[in-house]
């Protein structure tokens, strides 16, 4: 049976109550931004990976928008060349989760609770935030964001993750098909909920709209960024903070607006491991 997320998608989609602080990791050591609300005792926080060669620039409106629902992102600006070394930013990702845990923010009116951290990316950052919860029980929640080919594979790793997951692929064709978000929830270790997002895809999450003109893909995907936001942002604030309001978010069936979710043999398919697992393992 599946769940609806009609409810609260739409409101989730959108901004927040919170006022947002905008800082820098770098007093740290490590090149990034940190987000987080204005105040709080006890909020989740979450590392967010950014894609092959991006800024995290370019994902200024998405961690303004987790901020704004009260969770505190903090965000490498590491691994930003042409080769990308998979693992450091997998490590970069995890020392930027522990320095969100681990210091007051906002003028020390925000404080992290040690005990909601998860983390979270896009593209390749999604393949790196998988790489980093892998037998990490620091980690309580996991989002990808269409995750990308990474090494050692992303799909691999997903196997050591016991934490709940989120993974969200294209429901539109994408130009550059560079990696199998569906693999990736198939070998979830743990819980995981896969969906695709209608007029979504990898290349046009990003705010780079230069980018995407250049190579053709310059139409308008803010209704499919939105949605992908609104998603996350529910399935954190569920796994993290315990809203159990928003729980449809984390359910392997769940409906909504331009939203569609595969499990079971469905799923297997749109994986590619049809036939290749059995039934009482494709159901668990």
């Amino acid at each position: 049976m599946s769940e609806n997320l009609k409810k609260h998608l739409a409101q989730l989609s959108k901004r927040g109550p919170h006022r947002v602080l905008v800082g820098d990791l770098s007093y740290a050591g490590l090149p990034g931004k940190v987000y987080a609300p204005a105040e709080g005792n006890g909020v989740p926080a979450i590392a967010f990976g950014h894609d092959w060669t991006k800024s995290i620039k370019v994902y200024h409106g998405t961690l303004r928008h987790l901020a704004s629902w009260g969770i505190v992102v903090t965000a490498p600006d590491t691994e930003t060349g042409l080769v990308p070394d998979h693992r450091g930013f997998a490590a970069d990702l995890e020392t930027a989760l522990q320095i969100a845990a681990g210091v007051k923010l906002g003028n020390g009116n925000v404080t992290v609770s040690p005990g909601k951290l998860g983390i979270a990316g896009h593209g390749m950052g999604a393949g790196a935030a998988v790489l980093t919860a892998a037998n990490n029980s620091m980690v309580r929640a996991v989002g990808a964001l269409y995750p990308a080919v990474t090494a050692p594979p992303a799909y691999e790793a997903a196997r050591s993750v016991t934490a709940p997951g989120l993974v969200i692929g294209a429901g539109k064709h994408d130009l550059f098909d560079t990696g199998n978000p569906a693999k990736v929830a198939y070998n979830w270790g743990g819980p995981c909920a896969y969906r695709e997002v209608d007029n979504g895809n990898q290349v046009g999450f990003t705010e780079d709209t230069l980018f995407r003109l250049a190579i053709g893909q310059g139409f308008s995907q803010a209704s499919g960024t939105e949605v992908a936001r609104g998603l996350l942002t529910g399935f954190l604030l569920h796994q993290l903070d315990d809203q159990r309001k928003y729980s449809a978010f984390s359910a392997k069936l769940a409906e909504g607006k331009n939203v569609e979710s595969f499990a079971g043999r469905d799923l297997a398919k749109k994986a590619g491991a049809e036939g290749s697992t059995k039934l009482s393992e494709l159901e668990k």
